[in-house]
């Protein structure tokens, strides 16, 4: 049976864009597949009585962060903008990613999202910045008309419930095997601890 992680992914996430531009190329050096689950962290913030990002509520916490990805990004050579408003409403792109069956498209989806939010600072709850997205990931337009679909919102639905379920509390979160791991820090660890059952 193939090794394989878990990569859990909220689009409104900062460090979820570090991990997602990184994840295939770590996880194919220790042998390891990648599901690709996409879920909402705003239920999970609001049973803790949040109503927006940590990074919103705490200043000191989101001045850091954000200079930590400036930091990060050009450590990487990745492209970085901050998107306004922050969080990003990305419901409709986490059901997109649902949507899309071929496990490449739905990789390369992602990437296109994160890099057009996190990258470029588009506003990724317009149809028109999702559909360019899906046209760099190679995906036929058409799945954009999937994402209303009941299926799919309920799918994106169960997701979330299962997230809460597993012990999700922020993203990006690693699951290998039964084990927990949270923060693109940790996502070396992630691997080499599923690389090993």
């Amino acid at each position: 049976m193939a090794k394989t992680i878990q990569f859990w992914f909220e689009f409104a996430s900062t460090y979820s864009y570090l991990s997602a531009m990184r994840i295939e190329a770590a996880a194919q050096d220790k042998g390891v597949a990648i599901e690709w689950h996409p879920f909402l962290l705003g239920p999970i913030f609001a049973d803790q009585g949040w109503h927006t990002s940590p990074f919103n509520l705490y200043p000191a916490k989101g001045r850091y962060m954000w200079r930590d990805m400036e930091r990060l990004c050009k450590a990487r050579g990745l492209p970085f903008a901050k998107p306004d408003p922050f969080p990003q409403n990305s419901l409709r792109a986490a059901r997109l990613v649902l949507a899309i069956e071929d496990h490449r498209e739905r990789a390369a989806f992602v990437r296109a999202v994160f890099s057009a939010e996190f990258g470029a600072g588009q506003n990724i709850s317009e149809d028109s910045v999702l559909a360019s997205c899906l046209d760099e990931a190679g995906v036929h337009s058409g799945v954009m008309n999937r994402a209303g679909d009941p299926d799919i919102k309920q799918a994106l639905f169960e997701q979330s419930a299962r997230a809460n379920a597993l012990g999700l509390f922020g993203a990006p979160s690693f699951l290998a095997g039964e084990e927990l791991f949270w923060g693109d820090d940790r996502l070396d660890d992630a691997l080499e601890y599923a690389s090993t059952i």
